[in-house]
């Protein structure tokens, strides 16, 4: 989808175009997620997998189903991603005592140190990504990226 910028006028006086606002927030996401990948390298996870870390450190014992929705990802993509991660040793499984079938998720110690060991860098590419803000403009941000998810999504916040 494109839009026209009224004030945005171009050499030939005609009205330049630009993209939508989707497009601009993929672009960001994209962007990030090189970064996230390029830090994360050396520790041999990449951005999607270091995500369903920070879910489970937020919110310990979550269910395949559960962090897959809260991570971003497909059932599928979880499944091997679960794999990947237990056989690294950064998270272990469980049987639900609730639900005999169901197994919960959780960060093992090795799981909680690897994200400590990444945190400041990625502090440090918020903090690149959000540098010609105002500490306003940075909680507005926030706010109206929740309202967006939020309208778009029955996930709840994490």
């Amino acid at each position: 989808m494109v839009r026209t910028a009224e004030d945005s006028v171009g050499s030939t006086g005609v009205a330049a175009a630009r993209p939508s606002l989707l497009y601009v927030v993929k672009q960001v996401e994209l962007a990030a997620r090189s970064h996230m990948d390029e830090v994360l390298k050396p520790a041999g996870i990449t951005a999607l997998q270091y995500t369903a870390l920070t879910v489970l450190r937020r919110r310990d014992g979550l269910s395949s189903a559960q962090l897959a929705r809260n991570s971003f990802v497909t059932a599928q993509s979880m499944a091997d991603m679960i794999t990947a991660l237990e056989r690294r040793g950064l998270i272990t499984r469980r049987r639900d005592p609730e639900n005999r079938r169901a197994m919960l998720i959780s960060l093992t110690d090795e799981g909680r140190e690897l994200l400590a060991a990444h945190d400041a860098a990625m502090d440090a590419l918020e903090e690149r990504m959000l540098s010609g803000l105002t500490a306003r403009q940075r909680r507005d941000l926030e706010s109206y990226l929740n309202r967006c998810r939020t309208a778009l999504s029955d996930v709840p916040p994490h």
